[in-house]
C-alpha cells in the first residue's frame, strides 16, 4: 500500500500468484491437470483509463472521494461495479489506517501452465470475450494472455486448449457454467485498497423505499402514463431524489443501516386495469418489461449505480427487488420466448389466471397451479421448468447485482417459482458476487403457514430468510388491535424462535405496500383487521392522519418489540411519521416531508432513539429471550448475549400497570438516559428499554 505522494506518477505493480487448473467442462479429450497463474498489472497515471474499458462506479466514487479527502482518510466505502457490462463488483474500500489511493483501472495478464497448441481465454470480460475470447501468446512455461480490466471487477472465464473449454475444479471460487459443469471466477484488485466493513445481517435495519413515491429529485425524467388517475400514477420519484436525501442524511439520523428499494428496472409504459375496475401505471416495479434496462421514468442506470455509491459511503446496505416470476406481456423476452412460459390456459378451456382459472396455491387442478398461474392477464408467468428460461432469468439477476453493487435481493413472489431458480441464483451469487461479506436474499412469501415460509429458507442454497408474516399478523392482533391476551403473543413469540432454522435471518415488521399502514389498525377502534387488504377504502373513504396521541403510542410499542428481538426490523417508508393509508394504492401516497404534527415528531425520534439503542446492544440483535412477567396488557422479558443484558417491558393497555416480574432495582432506561426503578409503573400505551445499574 503506497503512503507517498509519488503514486501519482507511473507505477507498476505485479502480482503473480498460481491456481491450479483442471478440466471443468465435460470433453472427451479433456488434458492433464495444468495451471493457470494471474498478474495484475498497473501502469498508469490516475487519470487514464485502459483502452476500452469503462470507469467503473466502484473506481469512481473512490477517486472522488479520495481526492476530495486529499488522501488523509482511507479510500472510501464503496462496492459498486462497471455500469458498462457484465464483469464487476465486490465490496472495496473503507477506512484504513494511512491513505490508500484508489486506483480504478489495471491490467490482468493470465498464464496457462501446460500444454497445447492453441490455446484462448474465454470469459466474460469483454462483449465477445465468450465467443471469440483472447488467443494466449506461447511463453516459456506455458500461455498468457493480457486484458484491461477495472477495480473489482469479476471476470468469469475458461481456458480453451486445443478445442477443450477447462476450469479449475481445485480453485474453490467457481461457478456453475449452466450446462453441467463450472466457470472459474475472480476479482480483480487493482489498489488493495481494504474492504469497507461487512455486514453481519442480523445487525441490519431495512427501511423500505418506493421509488416512485418518496422524493423527486429530477423532474426532467417526469412522464405520467395516459388514463390513469393520480393514485395509480406515476408521481415522480427517482433514484436522484432518494439520492438526495441520503446525502442529507435522513437514513443516517433515523439508524437506518439498510434500504430495500422498488424494483429499478423498466416496467410495462402504458396503463393496465387493477381488479378494482381502476387502471394503473407501472409505478410499483411489477409489471417488468424491458428487465436489462433501468425504468426511465426513475432515472438511468449511472444514476441508480450513484444512489447506491452514495448509500455505501453513508454506511448504508442497499437492496434491490427482483421481480422474477413473471413479466409484462409487453416484454421483448416473451415476444422471442414465449415457449419459456406458461400458457395462460388452465387445460379445460379456462384461464389459467391466479384466482380465476386457476388457484393462487396449491393444491390446484394442475398439481402446481401456484408456479404457473399468471397474476393478471397482462402478466405471462415464467416457466423455470425450462432450463433455458430459468438460465437466462438468473443470469439477469446476478448481472443486475454485479452492474450496480448492491448487498442483497429482495425476492417477489417466492411461492410462485421453481425452487430451482433459488438455488441455481444461490450458486452463482455465492460465487461470482459474494465477496467480501454475505450477499442477503430475503423473500416475500405473503402467507400464514410458517412451514411454507420455511420451506424456502435455506441460507446455504436458497434464502437466508423471508419477511415474516406470521408474527407480523400476531404483533399487529395483540399490540395494535389489543385482541385476546398478552400472553397469546409470548406463546407465538415461544414457538417462532428459532422456528425458520439457527442460520436464518428473518425480517420482521409492520407495514409494507399491500397492506393497509400500520396506524389504522393502532387506532383507538381499529379500522382493519390484521390480515385484511384495506381494499375498501382504497379509492374513497380514505383515513385521514389520527389526531390523538394513542395511535403512534401503540406503533411505538410495537417497533419496541421488534427493535428488541433478532429478525431485521423493516420500516415501510413514513410507517416512522405514522402516515395514514388504507389498501392499495391508498398505502403508497406521496413521502411526507414537512409539517409533521408533534405526533407525528415524536414517533419518528422513538425509532430513531430504538435504533440507536439496538447498534449498541448486541442482546438486541442475537440474544435469548426470557420471559419474566406477562399480565393482561403488559409483558416483560430479558434479553442476554456475551456481555450484555437488557429488560424490556411493554403494556398495551389504556390504564396503567405495574411491570410484572421486573427485578427489583434501579436500572437506566436506553431510550432516554433516564434512571428508573422496579417496581416500575408502566403509564398507557408505553414500553421501556433498560440497563441495570
Amino acid at each position: 500500500m503506497l503512503s507517498h505522494p509519488e503514486w501519482l506518477g507511473n507505477l507498476r505493480q505485479d502480482l503473480d500468484f498460481t491456481l491450479p487448473i483442471a478440466t471443468g467442462m465435460a470433453a472427451p479429450n479433456a488434458g492433464p491437470i495444468t495451471e493457470v497463474s494471474i498478474v495484475l498489472d498497473v501502469l498508469h497515471r490516475f487519470d487514464d483509463t485502459s483502452p476500452g474499458m469503462a470507469f467503473d462506479a466502484a473506481s469512481r466514487m473512490r477517486f472522488a472521494v479520495a481526492a476530495m479527502l486529499g488522501l488523509l482518510s482511507g479510500c472510501p466505502s464503496s462496492q459498486n461495479p462497471n455500469t458498462g457490462g457484465d464483469g464487476d463488483a465486490g465490496v472495496d474500500s473503507g477506512s484504513g489506517s494511512g491513505s490508500c489511493p484508489a486506483i480504478p483501472t489495471c491490467s490482468v495478464t493470465i498464464k496457462f501452465h501446460g500444454a497445447g497448441t492453441a490455446v484462448s481465454l474465454r470469459g466474460d470480460f469483454a462483449a465477445d470475450g465468450w465467443t471469440t475470447g483472447v488467443a494466449m501468446t506461447p511463453t516459456a512455461d506455458g500461455f498468457e494472455a493480457t486484458i484491461p480490466a477495472n477495480d473489482q471487477q469479476i471476470i468469469v472465464y475458461k481456458v480453451v486448449v486445443d478445442g477443450t473449454w477447462i476450469a479449475d475444479p481445485d480453485n474453490p471460487r467457481k461457478s456453475p457454467d449452466g450446462f453441467g459443469a463450472f466457470n472459474s471466477v475472480m476479482r480483480v484488485d487493482c489498489d488493495h485498497c481494504p474492504a469497507r466493513p461487512a455486514m453481519d445481517w442480523r445487525d441490519a435495519i431495512i427501511y423500505f423505499v418506493m421509488v416512485d413515491r418518496f422524493d423527486n429529485g429530477n423532474t426532467a425524467n417526469d412522464a405520467p402514463v395516459g388514463g390513469v388517475e393520480q393514485p395509480g400514477q406515476y408521481q415522480g420519484g427517482d433514484f436522484v431524489g432518494l439520492q438526495q436525501k441520503i446525502d442529507e442524511g435522513y437514513f443516517n439520523a433515523l439508524g437506518i443501516n439498510t434500504l430495500w428499494i422498488t424494483s429499478p428496472l423498466d416496467n410495462a409504459d402504458n396503463a393496465n386495469p387493477g381488479s378494482d375496475g381502476h387502471a394503473y401505471s407501472g409505478y410499483h416495479g411489477y409489471w417488468p418489461k424491458d428487465v436489462t434496462a433501468a425504468e426511465s421514468k426513475f432515472g438511468t442506470e449511472a444514476e441508480l449505480a450513484a444512489m447506491v455509491d452514495a448509500a455505501h459511503a453513508h454506511g448504508i446496505q442497499v437492496l434491490i427487488d427482483y421481480v422474477m416470476n413473471h413479466v409484462h406481456d409487453t416484454s421483448p423476452i416473451y415476444a422471442a420466448h414465449r415457449d419459456w412460459f406458461w400458457p395462460d390456459d388452465n387445460g379445460r378451456g379456462g384461464n389459467c389466471v391466479c384466482g380465476g382459472g386457476c388457484t393462487w396455491d396449491d393444491p390446484g387442478v394442475t398439481g402446481h397451479d401456484r408456479e404457473r398461474c399468471w397474476f393478471d392477464t397482462f402478466l405471462p408467468d415464467f416457466n423455470f421448468q425450462n432450463p433455458d428460461a430459468r438460465k437466462w432469468s438468473v443470469d439477469n439477476a446476478v448481472s443486475w447485482a454485479k452492474r450496480i453493487g448492491i448487498d442483497g435481493f429482495r425476492l417477489d413472489a417466492v411461492k410462485h417459482i421453481e425452487t430451482s431458480w433459488l438455488t441455481d441464483l444461490r450458486a452463482r451469487i455465492n460465487s461470482e458476487v459474494a465477496w467480501d461479506q454475505r450477499f442477503y436474499m430475503v423473500g416475500e412469501t405473503f402467507d400464514g403457514d410458517r412451514g411454507l415460509i420455511k420451506s424456502y429458507v435455506n441460507p446455504d442454497t436458497m434464502l437466508d430468510g423471508q419477511f415474516d408474516f406470521p408474527m407480523r399478523g400476531q404483533v399487529l392482533s395483540t399490540l395494535l388491535r389489543r385482541d385476546g391476551q398478552m400472553s397469546d403473543l409470548v406463546g407465538f413469540l415461544d414457538s417462532n424462535a428459532g422456528y425458520y432454522g439457527p442460520a436464518s435471518v428473518m425480517s420482521t415488521f409492520l407495514g409494507n405496500h399491500d397492506v393497509p399502514r400500520a396506524i389504522e389498525l393502532a387506532l383507538d377502534q381499529p379500522m382493519f383487521g390484521a390480515w385484511d387488504g384495506g381494499k375498501n377504502l382504497a379509492w374513497s373513504g380514505q383515513p385521514n392522519l389520527p389526531t390523538s396521541a394513542s395511535p403512534f403510542e401503540r406503533l411505538a410499542v410495537a417497533y419496541t418489540l421488534l427493535f428488541t428481538l433478532p429478525g431485521i426490523p423493516m420500516i415501510y417508508y413514513g410507517d416512522e411519521i405514522g402516515m395514514p393509508g388504507a389498501g392499495d394504492p391508498d398505502n403508497r401516497r406521496f413521502m411526507q416531508w414537512t409539517n409533521y404534527t408533534q405526533n407525528q415528531t415524536g414517533l419518528h425520534d422513538r425509532i430513531a432513539a430504538l435504533a440507536k439503542m439496538r447498534a449498541q446492544h448486541a442482546a438486541t440483535r442475537s440474544g435469548t429471550r426470557t420471559t419474566l412477567g406477562v399480565s393482561g396488557d403488559s409483558f416483560v422479558y430479558k434479553m442476554i448475549a456475551t456481555g450484555d443484558t437488557i429488560y424490556v417491558a411493554i403494556n398495551r393497555g389504556d390504564g396503567t400497570e405495574t411491570a410484572p416480574g421486573l427485578p427489583a432495582g434501579n436500572y437506566t432506561d436506553l431510550l432516554t438516559g433516564a434512571t428508573v426503578s422496579a417496581p416500575l409503573s408502566l403509564g398507557p400505551r408505553s414500553s421501556f428499554v433498560l440497563a441495570a445499574k
